[in-house]
């Protein structure tokens, strides 16, 4: 009897047991107390983890940024550096420039005095040697009105070779052979202002050269010659100063009866 009391009181034991456990409440639960805590201290180990990591990687881009900084710094003092020696480059280029276009005005100048002041020019020399057309054109020019002939016709002449294609070369052709009309080479003159003629036959100059020829062959006692060209300047470019010129000279060749 006492064993069979004893049996049932083991079997209802666990149950009573269990049924406190389960009667228990949350807060006063060992077990759930102990999970509240490990939840709650894994949670603060995880805050740690991420709030280092986000230092780090704040410091990290802070340090990334330092040295854009710094890089672009230097990018921008090398550009001041290239922009400040480019500015010297050309300083420099525009200064040599303007010398070297001084000494040229210089030596041209000095070359242009020395022939005008009675220096002499050599064949093949210009009397600015290094300028432009028009500046010798000018020099050749003065040179003839100063009645410096032979200067003037050797100027005039390197000045064709120099500058065949210039607007001033009919120009330079006439008085060219003006300067060895002027003194009295008419074989010479002749064969320039035919030059004129021939090869700038639009030239202003032509009816000028037209009755230089004239006077050419007058002056070498070629009467026919001299005839036809004065006639042609009368004929072709009439109400001229050039064809009244020739008519006189018709008029005192026929009253020379030649």
């Amino acid at each position: 009897m006492t064993s069979n009391i004893n049996r049932a009181f083991l079997l209802v034991l666990p149950a009573l047991v269990f049924s406190g456990c389960a009667l228990m409440p949350p807060s006063e639960d060992p077990v759930l107390i102990k999970l509240t805590e490990l939840e709650r201290r894994l949670q603060s180990i995880e805050r740690v983890v991420r709030n280092q990591s986000l230092v780090n990687l704040t410091q990290q881009v802070g340090a990334v940024e330092r040295r854009g900084d710094e890089i672009q710094g230097r990018v921008e003092e090398l550009e001041h550096s290239s922009a400040s020696t480019a500015d010297r480059q050309r300083q420099l280029y525009v200064d040599l420039d303007t010398r070297i276009q001084e000494l040229e005005t210089s030596i041209q100048a000095r070359n242009s005095v020395s022939v005008m002041d009675g220096g002499t020019l050599t064949p093949g020399q210009l009397p600015m040697p290094g300028g432009s057309d028009r500046n010798n054109y000018q020099a050749a020019f003065e040179l003839l009105k100063a009645q410096r002939y032979e200067p003037a016709a050797l100027a005039f002449q390197q000045f064709l070779v120099t500058f065949p294609e210039s607007e001033l070369a009919d120009n330079a052709q006439y008085w060219l052979a003006e300067s060895h009309y002027v003194t009295q080479r008419f074989d010479q003159a002749l064969s320039e202002f035919e030059i004129v003629i021939r090869k700038f036959p639009s030239s202003r100059k032509v009816p000028d050269a037209l009755l230089k020829m004239g006077y050419c062959n007058y002056e070498l006692k070629l009467w026919n010659a001299a005839r036809s060209s004065l006639a042609r300047v009368q004929t072709e470019y009439p109400e001229t100063t050039a064809a009244r010129l020739a008519g006189q000279r018709l008029q005192r060749m026929k009253e020379q009866g030649v």
